[in-house]
């Protein structure tokens, strides 16, 4: 199983506070039957300069990876970024080294506002000139903000991956918009989106338990040989 969002590196974002946390995250992972984490933490090209992130980034992993027995049971851990959408973030040239290590797998957050033509031409510039493929972070918490539904409609047709927040399947409002969004047939993949072991804990398998309940077990065998592909892609 693999976690497509975590905020798990320890003292980097408003995640993980401490090695600690960390701990506890990854029992709480382990517990869930996850095998593979994706480590994302927040970058906001307005706050922080692309080689200040990478170095903290670089050194808040080998914290983690310096727990061998917190980290047995891991297959594998690799970094990421959740890249804050900005105006022309797709001409960037630091895009590539904030996807999936080894890949060119680009985690994005959208604003929480209405979706501009702008924005729906930066995602499809990241795409079709930048050749990256586009994982939207938790989809499901954009929708109530989308008035006029164009956009969203627009940006939901190109190439890209949807990630969903497992904690959204137990919350009835965004329960209901997360099945309905994988019914329609889009391409997403899960995360816990885990902050630390309290309040945003490591959930995956909560959810997992409600797709598989209400939409069957062959949808969630669907999810994970996408989740796969893009993991083993970049092996």
């Amino acid at each position: 199983m693999i976690d497509f969002h975590t905020h798990i590196l320890p003292g980097i974002d408003d995640g993980s506070r401490d090695i600690d946390q960390t701990k506890e995250l990854l029992r709480q992972a382990h517990a869930q039957g996850v095998t593979r984490i994706l480590a994302t933490p927040h970058f906001y090209a307005d706050r922080v300069s692309a080689g200040h992130f990478l170095e903290k980034r670089k050194e808040s992993l080998l914290k983690v990876c310096g727990l061998s027995e917190e980290t047995e049971w891991l297959q594998e851990i690799r970094t990421a970024a959740e890249v804050y959408y900005f105006p022309n973030v797709g001409k960037a040239d630091v895009l590539p080294e904030l996807c999936m290590e080894g890949s060119n797998l680009l985690l994005l957050e959208m604003p929480f506002v209405q979706w501009t033509k702008g924005m729906y031409r930066d995602i499809e510039y990241i795409l079709e000139r930048r050749k990256l493929k586009v994982m939207l972070a938790h989809v499901e918490r954009y929708y109530e903000f989308q008035k006029d539904k164009s956009i969203w409609n627009a940006v939901f047709e190109l190439p890209l991956y949807a990630q969903i927040n497992a904690g959204s399947f137990q919350r009835r409002g965004k329960r209901s918009f997360a099945l309905k969004f994988i019914k329609a047939g889009h391409q997403v993949l899960l995360g816990s989106d885990c902050h630390n072991p309290e309040i945003r804990p490591s959930n995956l398998q909560a959810g997992r338990e409600v797709i598989g309940k209400k939409l069957g077990e062959a949808v969630l065998e669907e999810i994970d040989a996408r989740g796969r592909l893009l993991w083993e892609d970049a092996e």
